[in-house]
This record gives C-alpha cells, sequence and structure tokens, in this order.
C-alpha cells in the first residue's frame, strides 16, 4: 500500500522576550513594559529534502520520501527592538524602536525606558509624553515619567504623578514603592513607610531586585540613610533578613541610625540571636551620631 508523504517540521525559531514594567518603574521595569504576545508563525518556506518525489507509481513495501519543512519567523521591528532591549543592548534597542512604523503608545513608553537606562532623561521624558498623549490613564507610563522627575530632584512633581498613576493602579506594589522613596527623600518619613507597607502587603517581593524605571538614591547621605532604613523594616515585612542586615549596614553607614536606636526597634526583633546581625551592631559605634527617625 502506498504510504502517504510525511511532513514535519525541521527547526523552529522563536523569540522570545521578558521585560518586567518595573521601574527605573524601577522596571517593574511594575513600572516595565509588557512583553508582546509574538505570533506562531509568519512565513512558511517548505525547503525539499532528498530525491524529488516521482510521479511514477512506486513499488509495493517502497516508502515514499520525506519531506522537510523549515519553518522561519521574521521578527517585526518592535519585536526585534524588544529584544534587543530584554538583552539591555539600550543604544540599539532605541534605533529600532525608531524604525517601528505609526509608533503606539507602548512604544514610545518602550523607547523612553531605552533612553533612561541610558540616562538620557530628557528624551526619555519627550518619550514618556508621547505615550501619555496617546494613553493619558496609563499608570505605567506616569510611573515612568514620575521617575524622570525624581531622578531631576523634582520631587513635587514627581510625587503628584503618582499619585496620578495610583488612580489608575491603586494595586501596583511599584509604583507604592516608588512614592514611598519619594517621600522618604522629602522627610516624609510617616507617609514613606505606610506607603512601603502598603506595597509589601501586595508583593512582598517589591524590594527585591526588578528591571525597570525606579529611585533608589536619594542625592543626600542623609536622605540615603533613611531610605535604607526603612527599605531594612520593608525587607524584615518579607521575611527577606540577610537584605535587612545589609540595609541596616548601609544605614549606619550613612549615619542616619546607631545600634542603639536598631536594637530598640521591635521591627529588628527577629534578627536578634543572628550571627552576622550580632556582628553589624558590634563593629559599629554606639557614640555614631543618628539622624531623625
Amino acid at each position: 500500500m502506498r504510504s502517504r508523504k510525511e511532513y514535519r517540521p525541521l527547526s523552529v525559531f522563536s523569540l522570545c522576550v521578558t521585560l518586567a514594567t518595573g521601574t527605573i518603574a524601577t522596571g517593574t521595569w511594575g513600572a516595565t513594559a509588557q512583553p508582546p504576545v509574538l505570533p506562531t508563525t509568519q512565513s512558511q518556506s517548505p525547503i525539499p529534502s532528498g530525491p524529488t518525489p516521482s510521479a511514477a507509481p512506486l513499488a509495493e513495501n517502497a516508502s515514499a520520501p520525506s519531506v522537510q519543512t523549515v519553518l522561519v519567523f521574521q521578527p517585526t521591528p518592535e519585536q526585534a527592538a524588544d529584544a534587543l532591549l530584554a538583552q539591555k543592548r539600550y543604544q540599539a534597542a532605541t534605533e529600532a524602536y525608531k524604525k517601528v512604523p505609526d509608533p503606539s503608545a507602548d512604544v514610545w513608553n518602550k523607547m523612553g525606558i531605552s533612553y533612561q537606562m541610558m540616562f538620557n532623561l530628557e528624551d526619555a521624558s519627550r518619550c514618556y509624553e508621547r505615550s501619555l498623549k496617546m494613553s493619558p490613564k496609563n499608570a505605567r507610563v506616569l510611573n515612568n515619567l514620575a521617575s524622570v522627575y525624581d531622578a531631576q530632584k523634582d520631587l513635587t512633581a514627581a510625587e503628584r504623578l503618582y499619585h496620578k498613576a495610583l488612580r489608575y493602579d491603586p494595586k501596583s506594589a511599584m509604583i507604592l514603592r516608588n512614592l514611598g522613596t519619594n517621600q522618604l527623600a522629602q522627610h516624609k518619613y510617616k507617609k514613606g513607610w505606610e506607603h512601603y507597607q502598603a506595597a509589601l502587603a501586595i508583593d512582598p517581593n517589591v524590594f527585591g531586585d526588578n528591571v525597570g524605571p525606579r529611585i533608589d538614591n536619594p542625592a543626600s547621605v542623609q536622605e540615603r540613610g533613611a531610605m535604607n532604613y526603612f527599605m531594612a523594616k520593608g525587607c524584615m515585612r518579607a521575611g527577606q533578613n540577610d537584605r535587612a542586615i545589609e540595609y541596616l549596614r548601609m544605614a549606619l553607614n550613612e549615619g542616619y541610625t546607631n545600634p542603639k536606636k536598631i536594637q530598640a526597634d521591635s521591627e529588628f526583633a527577629g534578627l536578634r540571636g543572628n550571627p552576622a546581625f550580632e556582628q553589624l551592631l558590634a563593629s559599629q559605634s554606639a557614640a555614631k551620631p543618628a539622624g531623625k527617625l
């Protein structure tokens, strides 16, 4: 009996892109662009392998030659740019996004992320504003633009934008985290800590490493010390004790607190008896000046 011709794929090329929305919406990127949904296939080019099938009748018990097919996927300009952004090739990603025909609000946002990751805040801001003209209620883009204002030390404008972003996405842990950090930089310690706690309630890992625009390093040493102290508290709430100890180390080195105040803070009671924690406190001078809590 004549067997059917068999077609089977030889290989499949797939383009995988992972972007977070954090944040620099550090970020995700909470503030990062979402990965595009890639098509299953865009073009097929059957490539015959072996002898060309004959039109003559096959002898009994003879098997038909197989034909192998290669599935070739050609990424769109946006998908190619997304891949470069995921690889942290920001300059190349920026140039690739410029080639996307009729860029959408999402493309402008991702181009802004590329610029911001290269510390080109002016062009990043321009791209975010173009994105917001097309999609004014996009919380991720509002977060990203706010993070630019933070980097430019326009803390009041940044805080206003974070609040606006939360109106459209009140459950964004990254935006709450960025708002908390912004308020700590303005010495609004109570409000900043409240927003940190709200962020932790939504995502216990919000203080972990994220990809995307977010704010982490206020300008002054005192501001950094305050941020690190409250970051340590946040890590304790998330059960990340080792990270909490590292943030406490930075807060101590920056003169924001001292071992006596840390020992008196019930938030760090769970670290008592931890060798690394006890060694940290023992290595610090109790006479080191501490900032206001």
